[in-house]
C-alpha cells in the first residue's frame, strides 16, 4: 500500500518543544520533515545509538549517536515571543499568507 502524504503543522527550521514521550519538555530545531510517514527529526531529541562496522572511511567502526524521527503529533511549535508552546493560525496580508501565533498574535518567522 502506498504511503499517503500528510499535512504536518511544523516546518523545517521551526523551534519546537516535545510535549510527550521520553524527551517531553525539551526544545529543539526541526532538521527534517518526513511527510509520508508523519514524522519529524528534531535536533538533539530522540537520540539513538547506531552500531557501525569498520569501513575504509571509518576504520575503527564503533557506536554513532544520531537523531531518530518522532511523530509530528508529539511536538508543538514554540513561540519565543510569548515563551510558550502554541498553535498556528494563518493571516492573509499583502505579502501573502503569514503564520501567526494563536496566543500572542505575533508573526512567526518563516525559516525555509
Amino acid at each position: 500500500m502506498a504511503a499517503v502524504k500528510q499535512n504536518i503543522h511544523v516546518k523545517k527550521g521551526d523551534l519546537v518543544m516535545v510535549i510527550t514521550g521520553k524527551d517531553a519538555g525539551k526544545k529543539g530545531k526541526v532538521l527534517e520533515v518526513l511527510t509520508k510517514k508523519g514524522r519529524v527529526v528534531v535536533e538533539k531529541i530522540n537520540i539513538v545509538k547506531r552500531h557501525t562496522k569498520p569501513t575504509q572511511s571509518m576504520p575503527q567502526g564503533g557506536i554513532l549517536e544520531k537523531e531518530a524521527p518522532i511523530a509530528s503529533s508529539n511536538v508543538m511549535l514554540f513561540c519565543s515571543e510569548c515563551n510558550s508552546v502554541t498553535r498556528v493560525s494563518t493571516k492573509v496580508t499583502e505579502a501573502g499568507k503569514v503564520r501567526v501565533c494563536k496566543k500572542c498574535g505575533v508573526n512567526l518567522p518563516d525559516k525555509n
